[in-house]
């Protein structure tokens, strides 16, 4: 097949594949509502470069205005790339990894984001971090295949390590709601609950070995701190009893919970069809929602032996996180760089509500157009002249909104049963503060 390319007012003919070429400018066809065939730029994940200087992004002053209704109040450039960030328990303090096998920790100082610890640990890319609200304390997890849990004594972060008995990737983190467990998804098919073993003084993991026939890329624990829920790349998603005699009580509110043994499967969702991500439990625990990679998000209810199921079809691209706002409202983030709201209407049926972020430019916009012919003059530009387009003489246009790439990354702000304001980071190097109260179309679903 021969490809026209428009490159200024010369056309020439390039004969080449067509799904190559796509493929290599990370592009995706989709179809959009009226038919039209669109492009949509895939991110990927590049090695981070060290920043320099010791302080950070400044932090972006919050807006006035007629901008006070915009959901998006403070961006902060931190990173070349992010992969996972937590906040600390006052929230004056953040902890990304930087897509490398480091923590840096920023300070807010005078609106200033100031690089205060950088943990020092891990030998390969940091997955997953999760900061504990009651005991202080970081837990990380690596490619390394191994975790460290961070106690902060003094001025120093001291790491104490859990070794996971992995032999692939860990791929996730999340402390349980007592604190006294976390859970550890991995590449290599199980999940690991690790608890501290006061007698031995060391952290010790249990391995939830069965079940699982692919990596475990989520993990989400119920408030009851016994059932943990995960997602995987063979499509499921599986809730799973961790109680341990000993580190758990048994509580005669919750007696089916912790009746199940260690490992006991509670149930299997078979809902998806491809890789399946970002589970999540509302705040009362009586809904669970996880996102599958064809673009569709689903909502579970009464989990258990008979579990009421229903999904969303999204005309966009797929979803990668899931935060419960309320019992009402999920806000999903992924590759469309653009949080997006859920909301069940009057019978209780799911819908999406809307983009929390500016609208994208269409297929028809000059913006959208002149960012697929810039894509096209690179790509012919290194295949042709061996040019390069990381010299930055040619920097990319923006595509307008708070993010530029995907967002892989959600974590709550302020509220517990009731979030106004959460956080979000992407591959993008940015993170992100969204507020709900000025969003006066979603106040009621609040």
């Amino acid at each position: 097949m021969t490809c026209l390319l428009l490159i200024g007012n010369d056309v020439r003919k390039w004969p080449i594949s067509p799904y190559l070429f796509l493929r290599l400018l990370h592009l995706e066809f989709r179809i959009g509502s009226d038919s039209s065939l669109e492009f949509q730029n895939y991110g990927h994940l590049s090695p981070a470069r060290s920043d320099s200087g010791g302080a950070g992004a400044k932090a972006a002053p919050y807006l006035g205005g007629e901008a006070k209704r915009m959901a998006a109040i403070a961006v902060h450039q931190f990173a070349q790339s992010i992969t996972c960030h937590a906040w600390s328990p006052d929230r004056s303090m953040i902890a990304i990894c930087p897509n490398n096998n480091e923590v840096h920790i920023y300070r807010l100082s005078q609106e200033k984001w100031e690089k205060v610890h950088v943990l020092q640990k891990h030998d390969q890319i940091i997955s997953g971090i999760d900061w504990s609200v009651k005991s202080n304390k970081i837990v990380t997890a690596s490619h390394d295949r191994n975790s460290y849990v961070w106690n902060h004594e003094g001025s120093e972060w001291l790491p104490t390590l859990v070794i996971l008995r992995l032999n692939r990737a860990a791929l996730c983190v999340q402390w349980s709601p007592k604190e006294n467990k976390f859970a550890v998804g991995s590449g290599a098919k199980t999940v690991c609950i690790c608890y501290y073993e006061q007698d031995n003084n060391w952290w010790v993991s249990k391995l939830i070995r069965k079940r699982h026939e692919s990596s475990v890329t989520s993990v989400a624990w119920h408030p009851n701190n016994i059932f943990v829920a995960t997602t995987s790349t063979d499509g499921k998603c599986r809730v799973f009893s961790t109680f341990i005699k000993g580190v758990d009580t048994k509580d005669s509110k919750s007696s089916s919970s912790s009746d199940s043994k260690f490992g006991e499967q509670i149930v299997q969702l078979d809902l998806s069809i491809s890789w399946a991500f970002g589970v999540k439990w509302s705040p009362s625990g009586k809904t669970l929602a996880y996102v599958g990679h064809n673009s569709m998000i689903y909502f579970v209810d009464d989990v258990g032996p008979a579990p009421l199921a229903q999904n969303v079809a999204l005309r966009d691209l797929p979803l990668r996180d899931v935060l419960f706002i309320s019992e009402k409202m999920v806000i999903g983030v992924g590759f469309d760089c653009n949080p997006m709201v859920f909301a069940p209407d009057d019978r209780g049926m799911w819908t999406f509500i809307r983009f929390l972020d500016e609208k994208k430019p269409t297929l028809a916009s000059p913006k959208y157009g002149s960012q697929f012919s810039e894509a096209l003059g690179k790509f012919y530009a290194q295949s042709k002249y061996g040019a390069s387009n990381n010299d930055g003489n040619s920097p990319s246009k923006s595509r307008g909104g708070a993010h530029e790439n995907c967002i892989t990354c959600i974590m709550p702000l302020a509220g517990k049963s009731r979030i106004t304001r959460f956080s979000t980071s992407g591959l993008d190097g940015r993170v992100v503060v969204w507020d709900l109260e000025k969003q006066e179309d979603l106040l009621h679903t609040l």
